[in-house]
């Protein structure tokens, strides 16, 4: 099994380090993997000695957020030199926002019936993460699915067990309230992608376009004018897209001459939907071994 995209806590929203996230690698029978947290390289040294450990090939990762046609988008970075400034900048570009940021989100979300939430309360469930003030959408669905003074608050509801949206409901908050054009959204100025594409290359890796099915959402269109941005492959096979979707973006990937790659997605308690290799991929695995081996560590 192979699986090329998953978060440990050098995410803003992954919940495992990235020696754990390896033994549940190996307990899932992943020979193959690569750890690609947000806008941060620092958990592939770690990875990449515990994979060696547990026998599991293992390719350093990055995703990193960018706009193209005012669309937020994500691109992950596959067999990079994690080491790369290129990459430390990357970070540094979001670490320097995200305070503030994290500030006027908790301002939105008070203005917008809840006006119990605390800057405390918010720091106390990012404690442990290596963002510390980096507060997502799905961190103010924790906090706010467990405060007992909104246990019957209607704008909870589907996200409790049982309702609409239920079956990740940290993320499905983040993308219902905190997502770009939602009520609590907070803009975060990310680089053009063909800036990070650049990034990419320069740092010795491939550019592939992550889960496109959850940022184009109808303007497939728009994906001819991101091939022309010299992006090398697309996560067509992803725990996000159907059936369908995954056809359609290997289709894509054929056509544009690039290749495709597969990814859970896995988070930890923000997905719990979502398990690691879960992604549905069609495509044999030897033939991915024999595309990515040669950038294992």
């Amino acid at each position: 099994m192979i699986d090329l995209h998953m978060h440990s806590r050098y995410s803003d929203d992954g919940e495992y380090t990235p020696s754990e996230l390896v033994e549940k690698c190996e307990r899932a029978g992943v020979r193959m993997m690569s750890m690609t947290d947000h806008n941060c390289a620092k958990a592939n040294e770690e990875a990449q000695r515990a994979a060696k450990e547990k026998g599991i090939r293992y390719i350093p990762g990055i995703e990193i957020d960018c706009t193209c046609e005012n669309i937020n988008f994500h691109v992950l970075g596959y067999g990079i030199d994690y080491r790369d400034s290129g990459f430390e900048a990357v970070e540094k570009n979001v670490a320097d926002q995200s305070e503030q940021a994290s500030l006027e989100r908790l301002e939105k979300t008070r203005a917008s019936g809840f006006s119990r939430i605390t800057e405390g309360d918010m720091l106390a469930v990012s404690e442990n993460s290596y963002w510390k003030r980096c507060w997502t959408g799905e961190m103010f669905a924790e906090v706010l699915l467990a405060m007992p003074e909104y246990e019957a608050h209607p704008l909870l509801e589907p996200y409790r067990p049982g309702g609409a949206r239920s079956d990740n409901p940290y993320v499905n908050f983040y993308w219902d309230y905190y997502a770009q054009g939602k009520p609590c959204y907070v803009q975060t100025v990310y680089p053009m992608m063909e800036e990070i594409i650049d990034t990419i290359h320069q740092g010795g890796g491939v550019a592939v376009l992550a889960h496109p099915g959850v940022n184009l959402k109808g303007r497939e269109f728009l994906l001819e004018d991101i091939m022309r941005l010299g992006i090398d492959g697309i996560e067509a096979f992803s725990s996000y897209h159907s059936t369908e979707q995954a056809a359609l973006f290997d289709r894509a990937a054929r056509a544009h001459h690039v290749f495709v790659t597969c990814g859970s997605d896995y988070h930890g308690k923000t997905k719990p939907a979502i398990a690691v290799g879960q992604h549905g991929c069609t495509v044999p695995a030897e033939e991915m071994e024999a595309l990515f081996g040669r950038m294992c560590l």
